[in-house]
């Protein structure tokens, strides 16, 4: 009897040893290296045999003037924000990855869309954690209507692609990848062979048929997909569904989108009715306190294609370590410690001695460098003990040396600030509006000094 063939490839990267070492060389990464085994045996798919992620059975060269560009025509989701997040609604024959930790309400939110989606075309929700009856329970509790949703219970990869080709939906949601196997693949589903080609049979399925393809991933404790990087290769659309379990409000970012702008954000806030769109979300990020306090600041972020309100909150405090600390939620830490460094170069001011904590209210990470000058100002703010004027918006990137270098969309900022009912913004040179905002002060600055004088 011939033995069988194996192979160790990385959960992270997807880097593949002959064996089994402590340390992916590729991505250094540790204890990532699974075993796979290596089928004997060539898989045959239902649609004809092993294709490309992208369904074509013939290989035809075709000019690329000849290609039609005829745009595929959209449909929405039924939630705004989830469209906003996806480019504008669903293309069909595309492939979504949604992931998120535990109880963010990933489940919930696609069962809200496949319900009102079943009313105007077919629809199908295969599940593979839950039973049938389970998410009956939570379609009844959440008032949605049933009527028209087809169902499947059912792990085996190549029994769902045959339901669904019975049924022929137009989107189906298949929850979760990890839970999916096929027989032929030897190791555990979840595993790294099992994920690649369960994700791989299905997106054949979907590019074939024109189907839209949503599924449900996990997440691993640090918070990155779970799973093997080709798996997001294959899919067009990655997103993230973020949240804390101590917040009714839940964010939904775009990581990855063929069809679309890739950061766009959405926000919705969890009720006893499921997930619920927040048309406005600088609303409830700007539920600032009625005493005006030190350390707080407010500034405009810009996420995906449009601007967001924030109020970051810093506390600095004489530390009794050694070495004082650095805390930051919702920013990047490695940028904390920089814009320290230029505040102290350029700012004069030293808060080596000092523990820093910095937060952006609401949950919200922001990705971005425009947070840069309102971060700085909270920071003095906290350490001189003086509180900044209700009224007033900041935002601008630093520099190494400490200029104030200007961010895209600096009109719209200033714009939405105003809508809001602030008085004064302080912003780069580079980001001066063309025209006077009524009922806005708008502050030019160049260097850290200045920006610093101002306030």
């Amino acid at each position: 009897m011939a033995k069988a063939k194996t192979a160790y490839v990385c959960n992270d990267c997807g880097a593949d040893f002959a064996k089994w070492q402590g340390q992916c060389t590729e991505c250094g990464a540790w204890n990532t290296l699974k075993e796979v085994r290596l089928g004997s045996s060539v898989k045959t798919s239902a649609s004809g045999g092993r294709s490309g992620y992208a369904g074509s059975l013939e290989a035809k060269v075709t000019p690329l003037a000849e290609i039609n560009l005829e745009e595929l025509p959209r449909f929405s989701s039924t939630l705004e924000e989830f469209d906003r997040v996806l480019g504008g609604g669903f293309v069909p024959g595309s492939v979504v990855l949604i992931g998120g930790h535990p109880g963010a309400g990933k489940s919930t939110v696609l069962l809200q869309v496949l319900c009102q989606l079943a009313q105007q075309q077919d629809a199908l929700y295969v599940t593979g954690e839950e039973s049938l009856q389970q998410v009956a329970m939570r379609a009844s509790r959440l008032g949605l209507p049933t009527a028209n949703l087809q169902m499947l219970s059912a792990t085996d990869v190549d029994a769902v692609v045959q339901a669904a080709a019975q049924v022929k939906p137009k989107i189906m949601v298949v929850d979760s990848i990890q839970v999916m196997h096929q027989a032929e693949i030897q190791s555990a589903p979840g595993s790294v062979s099992q994920v690649r080609e369960c994700a791989a049979e299905l997106t054949r399925f979907a590019k074939q048929s024109g189907t839209v393809l949503i599924l449900v991933g996990h997440v691993t404790k640090d918070g990155s997909l779970a799973g093997p990087k080709v798996l997001e290769h294959i899919i067009d659309c990655s997103i993230m569904l973020e949240g804390s379990h101590d917040s009714r409000f839940r964010t939904l970012r775009g990581i990855k989108n063929r069809f679309g702008a890739v950061n766009e954000l959405g926000v919705f806030a969890m009720t006893e009715q499921g997930l619920k769109e927040v048309s406005n979300p600088s609303a409830i990020f700007l539920q600032r306190g009625d005493e005006v306090s030190s350390g707080s600041v407010v500034m405009v972020v810009w996420e995906g294609t449009r601007p967001l309100l924030v109020e970051i909150q810093a506390l600095v405090d004489a530390s009794s370590l050694g070495n004082p600390r650095r805390v930051a939620v919702g920013l990047e830490q490695n940028r904390l410690s920089m814009l320290l460094a230029i505040l102290h170069r350029h700012g004069g001011l030293m808060v080596g001695d000092q523990d820093v904590f910095v937060n952006v209210v609401g949950g919200v990470k922001i990705m971005e460098p425009s947070a840069d000058l309102a971060l700085l100002f909270a920071l003095v703010s906290s350490f001189r003990d003086h509180p900044l004027p209700r009224e007033l918006v900041v935002f601008g990137e630093v520099g190494l040396a400490g200029e104030i270098r200007p961010v895209p969309s600096g009109q719209e900022r200033i714009r939405e600030a105003a809508k809001h009912g602030f008085k004064k913004a302080i912003v780069p040179h580079g980001n001066a509006p063309r025209e006077p905002i009524k009922g806005m002060e708008v502050v030019v600055v160049k260097k850290l000094s200045e920006a610093l004088g101002a306030i």
